[in-house]
């Protein structure tokens, strides 16, 4: 099983370098399932790997021009404060034991997985629809302000309690308001993802106990993955592989709730 997951963490390296979205919603799955970490520690760890693997993916975008770092800052304001609330104050007081009724007990590591399969159905739906966005100019982000904050905190909400970066969440955001080309989008979204799970990560340090070599192993893969990626968009058309992303992330959301609840 761990060669398995060793294959898809290159495919989540590939995911994020490609499209900037998609594979870190994968990080958790892969670390609980085929390589046994607990829920609640999966997240700390998915952090960790999803952080620094794209900012080596919006390092490359910098190079190229591609990122927004105007529209960053304005997301990750208000996504920063929010995963720090949530990873310092509200995560941690969480009881492993929620609900403990006659024969069924829900606890905190199966609450966590289901959460994960619902944002997995519905960050799948959003690449399988996949609808195309008219081209327009930039618009300014000041008349977006409010949006961009709400947006944020939407994006806090889900790298602070699942561990994920948020990236279908951020690109519609940066090319419906802000009619951002795709590419640029992209990018500003690694730096976005970026920020909010390394911040996430630090916020975890002194409590959690990491497995250091496991993690830098991970992460090389990854690493390797976006470089491939972003190779890959270069002679591809990425809009046509979203949908396919899309199906296989639905798959696997449809497995976690099936093997949870049943």
């Amino acid at each position: 099983m761990e060669i398995i997951g060793y294959f898809l963490s290159i495919f989540i390296g590939i995911t994020l370098g490609l499209i900037g979205a998609g594979g870190s919603i994968l990080t958790v799955p892969v670390l609980v399932y085929l390589f046994h970490v607990h829920p609640t520690l999966a997240t700390s760890y998915s952090l960790f790997i999803v952080g620094f693997t794209s900012m080596i993916g919006s390092l490359i975008k910098s190079r190229e021009k591609c990122v927004d770092y105007a529209a960053a800052t304005y997301f990750g304001i208000s996504s920063v404060i929010v995963v720090l609330i949530v990873r310092k104050l509200l995560l941690i007081h969480i009881p492993e034991v929620i609900l403990d009724i006659n024969d069924f007990q829900l606890t905190k590591s199966t609450l966590t997985m289901i959460a994960f399969a619902v944002l997995m159905l519905g960050s799948s739906w959003s690449m399988i629809k996949n609808r195309p966005v008219q081209a327009g100019l930039h618009h300014p982000i000041k008349q977006h302000t409010t949006k961009m904050v709400a947006w944020g905190i939407g994006i806090g909400l889900v790298t602070g309690f699942l561990g994920a970066g948020g990236g279908f969440l951020i690109i519609p955001a940066l090319v419906i308001l802000l009619q951002m080309p795709i590419r640029k989008a992209i990018g500003t979204s690694l730096l976005i993802i970026t920020i909010n799970s390394l911040i996430g990560f630090l916020g975890d340090v002194d409590h959690v106990q990491m497995d250091w070599i496991f993690l830098l192993k991970l992460l090389s893969i990854t690493i390797l993955g976006v470089a491939i990626g972003n190779y890959l968009q270069k002679k591809i058309a990425t809009e046509q592989l979203k949908p396919i992303f899309g199906w296989f992330i639905f798959i696997v959301g449809i497995y976690i709730l099936i093997k949870e609840l049943f």
